[in-house]
């Protein structure tokens, strides 16, 4: 099987311009980004791996981990089949053997699997109440003396595990890489838009060898309150924070400090607007966390293009919106990005990128 050399997970904040660094990366040789800025989700999705992790590490039990098994199977499932969800269509983004590599990653996970119920298994849908329909005059008309098996939503048992933390590391790291290698598509490197958030990263190290690199772009809040309010709002694409000034600046600050810190040399954190406004610098010290050469920036501006991007810069700027600015000024400061100079574009001209 083909080794991948880097796995390059661009991720941010929600509208924190992570995209410029997907674009950045695929200018580079030998980087593997069929889908562009497609998200792949698996790891932090409700229930996703990162949730059964959380199930079966913490405070586990028979009935916890029955659930966490299935619901994750369940997730998957979703991911692999619909085909029209933006952040599904597995079975074509990673292929038609995804499901395989799933089941044989839950049957090394899975420690038990015996005769049994418990409530959820008992949880009536509709199938189950159809059943239970046309069981009720039977009974009537046998006077209860007609015994039938329970009804219930799985058939197949309980499916437990007492899994211990280092095995469950090891087996769902074998389980991610198989993934990748999949997805890399033979190509030395592979980009995967969001694969980790910046909440999740103080698990990375459990997960991954050095081949990680996660860059985490952080933006302007003035830019991104703007954005989302009055372009992202009126396109009916609007990102899920408060239109209201005030209540965004509370909203933002425990969104951004909810994060646990992680200190991995696998990280880099950059500044969406150093990319447009320091390009040369940023290149430099992105090149050197990646462990590139500058050579092999091939197609260089072939997708990411500071002079196009900064039209997506300093929107607060403007003067209908200064009331909004000046409350997040306020109780933003520490996340305001310091502008070398200052222009004045129009929100009507910004760009959208795939």
């Amino acid at each position: 099987m083909h080794e991948i050399k880097k796995i390059i997970v661009p991720t941010g904040y929600i509208c924190s311009g992570s995209s410029a660094i997907t674009d950045l990366v695929s200018e580079f040789k030998d980087c593997q980004n069929e889908y562009k800025s497609y998200e792949y989700v698996l790891l932090h999705c409700p229930n996703g791996l990162f949730d059964l992790e959380d199930k079966l590490l913490k405070g586990n039990n028979i009935l916890r981990s029955d659930e966490a098994i299935r619901t994750f199977l369940l997730q998957m499932k979703k991911l692999y089949d619909k085909k029209f969800w933006w952040v599904g269509n597995y079975k074509k983004i990673i292929g038609p053997e995804f499901m395989d590599m799933v089941n044989e990653y839950i049957g090394k996970i899975q420690q038990f699997n015996f005769k049994g119920y418990w409530y959820m298994h008992e949880e009536v849908n509709f199938k189950m109440f159809m059943k239970l329909l046309i069981r009720k005059p039977l009974k009537l008309v046998s006077r209860n003396k007609t015994k039938f098996k329970k009804i219930l939503k799985y058939s197949d048992g309980m499916r437990i595990t007492y899994i211990k933390d280092d095995d469950f590391y090891k087996i769902s790291s074998e389980f991610i890489y198989k993934i990748i290698n999949k997805v890399s598509n033979g190509k030395d490197n592979v980009i995967l838009d969001q694969f980790v958030l910046p909440f999740n990263l103080y698990r990375i190290d459990n997960y991954f060898d050095d081949r990680l690199r996660v860059i985490v772009v952080e933006r302007d809040p003035r830019d991104v309150f703007i954005l989302n309010k009055y372009i992202r709002q009126e396109k009916n694409i609007a990102l899920p924070f408060p239109m209201d000034a005030k209540e965004f600046c509370d909203f933002y600050k425990n969104f951004r400090e909810n994060e646990k810190e992680c200190n991995s040399k696998k990280v880099l954190r950059v500044k969406f607007e150093d990319l447009i406004y320091n390009y040369d610098n940023e290149i430099d010290i992105i090149c050197k966390f990646l462990g590139f050469d500058k050579k092999d920036h091939i197609n260089k501006k072939s997708r990411f293009n500071p002079e196009i991007s900064i039209k997506n810069t300093q929107l607060f700027r403007k003067k209908e919106y200064a009331n909004e600015v000046k409350i997040i000024e306020n109780n933003l400061k520490k996340y305001l990005y310091n502008f070398p100079y200052d222009i004045n574009n129009d929100v009507k001209e910004t760009i959208e990128f795939e």
